[in-house]
């Protein structure tokens, strides 16, 4: 590193640090789901891979302290070469409730985004949800992000930065809903929000989901010992193979078959015998 006069100095060293949280990636690329990748693929599209570099070492030898992710920030405390954790902020805009509730809305017209979400898997084509709603999941811009490290480095990012970028990447791996909590909704409240394709909130009878009043218990008890009417059975004219009808082709084929047609067959089966 040169100082001011022009002249080399050794780049101080920095502090050990115990039970820092250290990067899964011990060479090679860090981040190995699809979103973790494209999250660092477009922070080199900002210009930032060649700063990024310089925070490798310290995400995988653990100088991340701590890193929490909430609604619009990431904080993080990195641990440098002075003995005071340096203080880390990326921040990003979150989406407000009414855009949150148009990327629900095509969300629950998709059985196969809706499927995918529920088991806790993020499909790969979301993206294109979010562009529906005029909104881009990751940073479209340089300009969307505000960074800040209490380091005296005028670098930006700086290896601190760095180093919390690839520790947040795979925090992305281990679960992609961080990804939407940092845009503003926590994954409760999005899986909430899903239902599949034809569920409906209203009664068999066409009444609302609302609970109704219950019957007095003097009518109860008179007819408690009756069996009373027999449930109507389940239509037959909602087919045999409704959930494969519902989802998309899946583009697998077996023998020449498509995937879809392979199963139908075996779908009728196992309702005739069931």
């Amino acid at each position: 590193m040169r100082n001011n006069f022009g002249r080399f100095y050794p780049e101080a060293k920095p502090l050990a640090v115990d039970n820092g949280l250290k990067a899964r990636s011990t060479r090679g690329a860090i981040g190995s789901s699809w979103w973790s990748k494209r999250f660092i693929a477009i922070l080199d599209g900002f210009g930032m891979g060649s700063r990024l570099q310089r925070g490798r070492a310290y995400a995988r030898k653990g100088q991340v302290i701590s890193l929490d992710i909430t609604p619009g920030l990431v904080a993080a405390r990195v641990q440098g070469s002075t003995p005071r954790p340096y203080s880390v902020q990326i921040c990003v805009g979150i989406f407000r409730d009414a855009q949150w509730e148009q990327v629900q809305q095509i969300l629950n017209q998709d059985a196969w985004f809706v499927a995918s979400l529920l088991d806790g898997q993020m499909p790969e084509d979301i993206e294109r949800v979010f562009e529906a709603a005029g909104l881009s999941l990751f940073p479209a811009s340089r300009r969307e992000l505000s960074l800040s490290c209490s380091c005296p480095d005028s670098a930006v990012p700086c290896k601190h930065l760095a180093a919390a970028f690839y520790l947040l990447a795979e925090r992305f791996d281990e679960d992609p809903f961080s990804i939407l909590a940092w845009r503003g909704r926590d994954r409760e409240s999005l899986l909430g929000s899903l239902h599949p394709i034809g569920q409906d909130t209203k009664t068999a009878d066409g009444g609302t989901a609302e609970q109704e009043a219950g019957t007095p218990l003097e009518e109860a008890l008179e007819g408690f010992y009756q069996s009373g009417p027999m449930p109507a059975g389940r239509s037959e004219a909602l087919g045999t193979a409704l959930l494969i009808d519902q989802l998309p082709s899946s583009g697998v084929t077996v023998r020449s078959m498509a995937l879809e047609d392979v199963l139908r067959p075996i779908y009728r089966a196992l309702r005739e015998n069931r």
